[in-house]
Order: structure tokens, then sequence, then C-alpha cells
């Protein structure tokens, strides 16, 4: 590729009077003199003056720039940013689906209607939940859908003092957004040095104001709550109630499920679990899974089966669930793409994702923890944490060797989170990653290492081989750039 010229802007290709188009006039272009002066321009736009050719090499060259799974390894530690077979596009995007209209009557989509109920059953199998609804947009929505079935819960006991929600200091940041979005107080509870929740201090914290306690298991650290027996117990007997952060539930599939471990609601991100490409922020659906007792609470519309009639119908009217919390029944192209995904691994295959992505996830942290600090040891499940290289005094740090992975093709892991420990480099590298690509990351991770040793400098510069290399972070932040006119304020075409 020759960047001296495909690296440029498109602003920067144009040439005055250059086109890449002609239009013949018709009766739209020849009557805009007919157009209210108050919506036209003052003067025309500052468009690139570009041939077709360039233009469609310029977008072709930028969308080469882009980071996906489809292009490179992706070990986003709590993020499950799997392969997403091509086979889920194509049914979301037959025109049989992308034609259906939310609002046809039902006798006309049961076929859609009968995914939707489909998907719901296979969900509450795997949750271990009495039933679910698909509506949420995403996990964080479905975490706030969650808290309102508590919230909802409590108020129908007109046990009304509850206005506080636990949440582990490892949390994820959605679980306290969530609970104060939701009108609850955020309490607090410490990890012990394992990375699980302390006990001791949670006994402590639980009192009748108390509404609800967020949990995810694994949590953040990677660890599994081996007493999470215990801690549902106690947040039973003091009357409140138990979530789930469903983020990461990909290593649980075939082991272990939410609602045998004492959790009454919670919540799946299909997105990261069952395979829809979401890096970018999208699109996503975080349906959520009540037990027994709660399926009242869940928000309307709802897809019910009238096994006598066989005819699946849409109930907007229950009278004890939240109303609407999406436009329709959510994002149903990527709830299609879950069912897709489930049905071809078929039961046998869907329970080795959670001991695949287990055994990943160990053999890279085994394999590199002479190299990065492990601050805790022990058999993780699908991710682990690095705090840093090992070695602290080369001066490079988390932030640099996940630029240098840049410059081999890698995408750079989480970092920095959890705020458990000051160097977090977090890693998730999924089931579907082959032994040969992960022990490539491995070759990478230990070469970074061995250069912050002896030549630190090259990694605190990187990336080298990027578009843009080695940016001002904090300018980059106070000061971004968007659009042309930032870089250049006084270019002209």
């Amino acid at each position: 590729m020759n960047k001296e010229y495909y690296g440029k802007l498109i602003f920067e290709q144009s040439v005055p009077g250059r086109t890449g188009f002609s239009l013949p006039t018709d009766s739209y272009t020849a009557n805009l003199s007919d157009l209210p002066q108050t919506l036209l321009r003052g003067e025309s736009p500052r468009l690139p003056e570009v041939d077709e050719p360039s233009l469609v090499r310029h977008y072709t060259n930028l969308s080469t720039n882009n980071f996906g799974v489809d292009t490179g390894f992706y070990p986003l530690g709590s993020c499950t940013m799997k392969y997403n077979p091509k086979i889920n596009d194509e049914i979301a995007a037959d025109p049989v689906v992308a034609a259906l209209h939310p609002s046809q009557p039902d006798y006309t989509v049961q076929g859609a209607l009968k995914a939707y109920h489909t998907l719901q059953s296979m969900l509450s199998e795997i949750g271990g939940m009495a039933e679910f609804t698909l509506n949420p947009y995403a996990g964080a929505h479905g975490e706030l859908t969650g808290l309102m079935v508590i919230h909802a819960y409590h108020d129908a006991r007109s046990d009304t003092r509850r206005n506080k929600v636990i949440v582990p200091d490892s949390a994820h940041g959605t679980n306290p957004a969530s609970a104060n979005v939701a009108g609850y107080k955020i309490v607090e509870v410490k990890s012990l040095p394992d990375g699980t929740v302390d006990i001791d201090d949670l006994r402590g914290k639980l009192d009748d104001t108390v509404a609800a306690m967020m949990m995810t298991n694994p949590n953040t650290t990677g660890m599994f709550e081996k007493n999470i027996p215990q801690i549902a117990a106690m947040v039973h007997e003091a009357g409140a109630l138990m979530y789930y952060d469903g983020a990461n539930l990909n290593p649980m599939l075939g082991v272990a499920r939410p609602g045998d471990m004492g959790f009454d609601v919670m919540h799946i991100n299909l997105h990261k679990t069952f395979s829809t490409p979401h890096g970018g922020g999208g699109p996503g659906s975080g349906p959520v899974g009540v037990r027994a007792g709660l399926e009242e609470f869940l928000p309307n519309p709802r897809v019910v089966y009238d096994e006598e009639a066989d005819l699946y119908t849409v109930v907007t009217d229950s009278p004890d669930a939240l109303g609407r919390i999406s436009a329709w029944l959510g994002n149903y192209t990527v709830e299609l793409k879950a069912l897709a995904y489930i049905l071809s691994l078929g039961t046998e295959n869907l329970a080795l994702i959670g001991p695949m992505a287990t055994l990943n996830a160990n053999y890279i942290k085994d394999s590199l923890k002479d190299d990065y600090l492990l601050p805790i040891e022990g058999r993780c499940k699908h991710e682990f944490v690095f705090d840093g290289l090992r070695d602290k005094s080369t001066g490079v740090t988390t932030l640099n060797v996940a630029k240098r992975l840049l410059d081999f093709g890698f995408h750079a892991p989480t970092i920095y989170f959890p705020l458990l420990f000051h160097e977090s480099l977090m890693i998730e590298p999924t089931e579907t990653e082959s032994r040969e690509t992960l022990d490539r990351f491995i070759d990478v991770m230990k070469r970074i290492a061995r250069e912050a040793a002896e030549t630190p400098q090259t990694v605190i510069d990187a990336p080298h081989n990027t578009p843009v290399t080695h940016p001002d972070d904090t300018e980059a932040a106070l000061h971004p750039v968007v659009k042309w006119s930032d870089l250049q304020p006084s270019a002209t075409l």
C-alpha cells in the first residue's frame, strides 16, 4: 500500500473541478429554485472534489484500518469478543425476516413469534430461570430492567424501605450505574485478596433496607465465587434478592446455571455469549430472566403460546408487568442470530463452550505468569488479570504494552480494569480461538516483555506501524480531532 497517497484524508486528495458523477437534469433538480430560501444554504458545502475510483479506494482503505474479530485476535477481557458465524448474519438479513413489521397481525408472523418464544425457553433452560423477556436492547438496559423487576417485587409486598443495592468493588461499572438510575443507593462490599467477595464485610451491610445484591460469577478477576451458596442464603435471609450480571456467563455454559446458584434475576448479553458482532457500540440485546414467582413483573409486550390453539400471540396488557421498556420486542435480528448460534451448536457442543473458554484462558495465564505479574493465583475461568509487567523497573506501563500489541496485529486486552490493581491487564481469549493463535499471542507478549527489559523505549514509543502512531492520549481526549476543520482550520479546497 502506498501510505503516502492512500494514507491521506479524502480532503487532501481533492482537486478543484474534479467530479466522480454526472447526474441528468430532472424535475427535482430543475426546480431547486422553488425551495424556500430558509431551507437553502448560504454557500455550498465544502466537500472534497475527487473521481470515483479515488473515493472507492479511500473508503476501502479506511475499512482495512478497522480492527475486528474477523481480522485478528480480540482478547478484550469481560467483553467476550468471540468469532461470530456468518450464517447467523445471513439468516438475520434474509428478506423474509428483514421485511417484517412489528405491527403486523400475530397470525401473519407465527414463525417469527415461534423463534422468539423458542429462544425465551432456551435461555430459561440455560440460565436456570422460569421465564425470560428479550425486550432489553443491551446489557446495561437489561440490568436496569432486572432492577425494575426487583423494585416491583418489593413494592408489591409493600416493602418500601428497601432502597439500597449491594455491589462488589470488582463489579462492572454498569452495576452501580444501573442501580442508581433505578433509584437505589449503592453499598460497596469489599473483595478478598483472591478477588472473591468478603463475606464478613457483606454480613455487616445486610439489613432490611437492602433490595438486592448484584454479582458477576465468575467475577471480573476471572475467579469463581465459590462461596455463592452462602452469599445467596445470607442475602435471601435478609429479605433481598440476588441479581446476576450475565456479562461473564460464557464460561458457565455447560457447567453451571445462575438459577441453581441462588440468583433470582439475571440478564444475558446475547451479543457476547451468543454471537453478534458488537464492536463500536452495538447492536446488542440484554434479555432478562427471573425465577418462578417473578414472571408477572416482566415488561410488556410478551410472547405467549397457546398449546390448545397452537398459536403464538403478543400480549400487551399484563396488569402487573412493568409496561414497555423498549419500542417493541427488542432487537429481533440479534435475537435471531443468537437462536441460530444455539441451534447450530446443539446441546452437546454448547456445553463445551465454558470448558474450552476456561482452558484457553488458563493456558495463556500459565504461559505468561513469569513475565507478567499475576496478583491472584489459582485456576481462573474465562479471563484473568495481570498487574502489568512483573519487572516494574523498566518504566513500561500497561498502556505501553497494549499499544505495542497493535504493531503485531492483535487488539489490546482490557486495560486498567478492574480497579483492584494499579496496572490491570485483563485478557479473555474465548473458546473460539485456535491453539496456534494463542501461541502466537503468547510469543508476542513474551517479546514485548523482553523489549521492555532490553529496549524499553521501543515499547514506550509504540505503536510504530499504525496509521496514527503514538498519539498524545491526554491531548486527544481534551481536544479530539473529529473533522477536517479540526485538523486544518484554515484549509481551503
